[in-house]
This record gives C-alpha cells, structure tokens and sequence, in this order.
C-alpha cells in the first residue's frame, strides 16, 4: 500500500512539473502544503522529491529549498519522464530528438542483428510480425506488436549496453509509433518495410538491413509530420487500462 501511495505521488508530481505547473527554477510547494494537497505523509512525500531528484526533474539544498530543474537536465532515458511529457503534450523538440534518436541507434543495432541474431532471436521478431499482420487484417493492438518487433531486433544485436537501453528505448520507440500509426492504412502501408528489415536480417547482410531500416525510419518521420500538420496541434497520450499508452 505504502509503495502505491509513493507511486502515486510521484506521477502526481512528476506529470505536474513536465506540465509546466511549477516553471524552471520556480520553488516546489513547502512539504507541508504538499501533504494537505495530496493527502500523504511527509515521508512519503520526501521519498518521492528523492525519486524526482533522481529522474532529473528537481534539484534540493539547504540554501534553494527544492526547485524545478530546466527540461535540458532531466533524464530523457527515464521511461517515466518520457510518459509525462507523451501525457503533457508532445513538443515539436521532443519529436525532433525522438527521431534523432531512433536514426542514430537502431541503423547500428540493427547491423549488429543481421551478424549476430540467433534462430531465436529471429522466431520472436517474426512472431511480432505475424502479430502485426493480424492486428491489420483482424484488429488488435498494432503498436504492441510493432513495439516488439522493434525491441527484438536490438535484443538480437547482443549489445549490453543496447540492451540496457531497451527499456528507455522503448518508451520513446511506442511514442513515434502511436502518432506514425494515426495515419490512414499507415500499418498496413508499413507491413512491407517492417518485412524488408527482417528479411535482410535472416540474410546475413548487414548493409541492406540498415538501408532498410533508414527507410522505415524515414517514412514513419514524413508520417508523424503529415499526421501534425493535419491536426494543427501535437497530440496527448493517454494510459489505457492495459497500461499500453494511445495517442488522443
């Protein structure tokens, strides 16, 4: 009970503070004022401005009390961090990085994949495939399939440190792929890309297996940017009951 009511806290914070509640360098509520809001303790408010020092988002002292931090000092690789911002709102920045991103590490991870995946590496990014399939002809959870197919492939590098990633990784991978999917027969238009990757994959080559996921990288970049500029305003996410976050 004592660790979901500290939970709870800090996603109530967390979410606040990205948010733009309390503003870069602005001062945090006094605990006791805290407490009364959030109806909890002073411990466990004190063990949730820890968990928020952590994270990045705060920063504490004797002489500054407890003071937001500006968002270029919060830890971006924080699944949590990365949720609150998906939930506040996503900024043109945040895509940008998002994208950045995804263009500098899977391109490599997925060359490590095509000359170290395993026949089980490769059996379980195919299931993900097949399960996206399914969710386009039948229905169903495509980002969670597509997530999967994408997390598997960088398991099947055998890079520790890609590895350690993958949590982080995949929370900003579901994001990109919740708004590239809005787009109209934008899952099924990615089936054959997604297949190109894999099969460059099984085929031990390297070289075609990046060009292929550049490709993909790419063309999910130009469909965020088509679903943006259609809509006028970036996009909310929101938890389902399943915990898998969809966009608004």
């Amino acid at each position: 009970m004592i660790r979901n009511v500290h939970g709870n806290t800090v996603d109530y914070l967390g979410s606040a503070i990205v948010a733009g509640r309390f503003g870069a360098g602005g001062a945090m509520p006094a605990e006791p004022m805290l407490c009364e809001e959030l109806g909890v303790s002073r411990t466990v408010v004190r063990e949730s401005v820890k968990s928020l020092v952590a994270k990045g988002l705060i920063q504490t002292g004797p002489k500054v009390g407890t003071r937001v931090c500006p968002s270029s000092q919060w830890n971006w690789f924080d699944p949590d961090v990365i949720a609150w911002q998906a939930k506040a709102g996503l900024t043109p920045e945040f895509i940008r990085d998002l994208q950045d991103l995804r263009m500098i590490v899977e391109p490599a991870a997925i060359r490590l994949a095509a000359q170290r995946a395993t026949a089980f590496d490769i059996a379980e990014v195919e299931q993900a495939f097949v399960g996206m399939v399914d969710a386009v002809e039948q229905g169903g959870d495509y980002v969670r399939y597509d997530l999967l197919f994408h997390q598997g492939l960088i398991r099947a590098s055998h890079n520790r440190m890609l590895e350690k990633m993958d949590q982080a990784l995949g929370a900003l991978m579901r994001t990109s792929f919740e708004i590239s999917t809005i787009k109209k027969d934008g899952p099924r238009q990615s089936l054959p890309m997604h297949r190109a990757v894999l099969d460059a994959v099984i085929a031990r080559d390297p070289d075609r297996a990046e060009h292929a996921i550049m490709v993909l990288i790419q063309d999910a970049h130009k469909d965020i940017a088509q679903v943006l500029k259609a809509r006028r305003a970036l996009p909310l996410a929101k938890k389902t009951s399943r915990g898998v976050r969809q966009v608004a």
